[in-house]
């Protein structure tokens, strides 16, 4: 129907002609009182809002002279953030003359992305920025992030005559 006419309908009642899809062709309008139109759109964008998961990047940092126990410790930690649902930065940065041996850095995180295996995939490969060597590990899609699980309190059993101390 023409706009004016809709209008006039709404006036009639005494509602507001509000426009619920511009996009459309011809855009689709309702009549209703406007306030609980932005009552009602604000409380969906809030149920939204509630259901979405915010991505957090976690980094996780190396060096060219990382031991082997500090490697397990950060591949753990990595593996861990992955589980979670989290992405993983993988950091390594050259000092001095470490630049010169930038394969080292390479295989430290290349190591890491094999071990890391089906935890998690490759975002971004391994790439130089200045003095550091980054990598992005994103969740893989079949491993659903693990959710923390309500501790549960110690069952009490009941006491049995050898426990009481009664003697016979």
């Amino acid at each position: 129907m023409p706009p004016f006419e809709a209008l006039k309908m709404a006036r009639e009642r005494s509602l507001d002609l509000v426009e619920i899809s511009p996009n459309a062709v011809p855009p689709v309008c309702k009549i209703q009182d406007y306030g609980k139109f932005l009552y009602e759109k604000d409380k969906s964008d809030r149920a939204a809002r509630k259901k979405q998961k915010v991505i957090v990047v976690k980094e996780v940092k190396f060096s060219v002279t990382v031991d082997e126990h500090d490697y397990q410790t950060k591949k753990n930690q990595t593996t861990r953030f992955l589980n979670e649902g989290d992405k993983v930065k993988a950091s390594l940065r050259f000092k001095g003359r470490q630049m010169a041996h930038r394969d080292l850095g390479y295989k430290i995180i290349n190591r890491l992305i094999m071990d890391i295996g089906d935890a998690g995939i490759v975002e971004f490969m391994p790439r130089m920025e200045g003095t550091t060597l980054h990598a992005i590990l994103a969740p893989s899609k079949k491993s659903e992030p693990v959710l923390k699980k309500p501790t549960t309190a110690p069952v009490k059993t009941e006491p049995s005559a050898a426990n009481t101390g009664a003697q016979a």
